[in-house]
């Protein structure tokens, strides 16, 4: 029965016509077969091993004339909502008459997160399906399934956005990841990229692994492996708010313009704020959470940004900023833990990029 609805679900999510193209000329992902200037709907089936095996949604937009292979991967936390109907919106946007070069589209990696509303991780092994990349495949479901969409999706492109946005307690103000390397040529088209999709607030990241065998994040995992890639993140506390779904979607078809996939011009975001670091506030106690400031807020060091009280609210600890700079994130709901993350903050870099 479970696996019944899980086909359902998959199917409900694609929301597109099944075609199978010709044996000439195809592009195949799992199941996924498009002839040039096709649509394809299938699935990447992630095998049992130690645990269940899962079907991973996947559609291939196979364009009318030659160009890069772009892929666009969201659903890894299962209830970053905005992101996965981004995604679902441009399955049905993307025309392969207008497209030159080759979309591989996820819009749903971490189904048993959507199915049983869990934040964060995949319940079947409670793991985050952000963070084991390039996977295993003898590995539990979050192994095999990183390892799969290495193999079938990141090595087969020369493009790659990973999408994520506000999970369950996260109150997020949109913002994208650009993952500085060294190498000048792989950093000057992400830096690119990162500009054309439009998101104002950029993050530099310098910390990424190197090791293509260890590479944790899926946009580090095509980094790695010479592609370039971004992250972007738009939605908050799991909301669907229209804003920002339309942030993405436009996004991502502003880039796609930058890389020559469609038609028309690709202006790049004016005066974006940098971030040269991210600065986590954690809660020195456990209780019932109140902010005092929202996300976006600018909060200088010492600023007092939210309290946490005793379940009987008689003890009162005030969570104050320790650096100055963007909420990029604040804690959503009143549950807190101690050693829980309260907030993020950016931290403006001295000079524009």
């Amino acid at each position: 029965m479970l696996r019944t609805t899980r086909l359902m679900v998959v199917l409900w999510l694609l929301m597109a016509g099944l075609i199978w193209g010709q044996e000439h000329g195809t592009f195949t992902v799992g199941t996924a077969k498009a002839a040039r200037g096709q649509k394809a709907v299938g699935v990447l089936e992630v095998p049992a091993g130690v645990d269940e095996g899962t079907p991973i949604p996947v559609v291939v937009v196979h364009g009318s004339r030659p160009g890069p292979v772009l892929a666009l991967v969201s659903g890894s936390h299962g209830t970053e909502y905005a992101s996965i109907i981004a995604v679902e919106k441009l399955i049905t946007k993307l025309d392969p008459r207008e497209v030159s070069g080759t979309v591989i589209l996820l819009p749903l990696v971490n189904l048993a997160s959507f199915e049983q509303k869990v934040p964060h991780l995949n319940p079947v092994d409670k793991k985050s399906m952000n963070r084991f990349y390039p996977g295993k495949k003898d590995g539990t479901q979050t192994d095999r399934a990183s390892y799969w969409i290495t193999k079938e999706v990141v090595e087969p492109s020369d493009y790659l956005i990973d999408y994520h946005g506000g999970d369950l307690d996260e109150n997020l103000r949109p913002y994208s990841y650009w993952v500085k390397t060294g190498n000048e040529k792989l950093d000057a088209k992400t830096h690119d990229m990162v500009l054309a999709f439009g998101l104002d607030h950029i993050i530099i990241t310098t910390d990424r692994p190197q090791d293509p065998a260890a590479s944790r994040f899926l946009d580090n995992t095509a980094i790695t492996r010479g592609k370039a890639a971004l992250a972007v993140e738009a939605g908050y506390a799991g909301t669907v708010d229209p804003t920002d779904v339309r942030a993405l979607v436009e996004g991502t078809l502003n880039v796609m313009r930058y890389l020559k996939m469609l038609p028309g011009p690709a202006p790049f975001v004016e005066h974006p704020v940098w971030f040269e670091k991210i600065v986590t506030v954690s809660s020195d106690q456990t209780g019932i959470f109140y902010p005092t400031v929202q996300r976006g807020s600018y909060v200088a060091t010492g600023m007092k940004i939210g309290c946490v009280t005793d379940f009987a609210n008689q003890k009162e600890y005030e969570v104050r900023a320790s650096a100055a700079g963007v909420i990029t994130y604040i804690c959503a709901v009143p549950s807190m833990n101690k050693g829980d993350t309260v907030a993020n903050i950016g931290v403006v870099a001295a000079e524009s990029r």
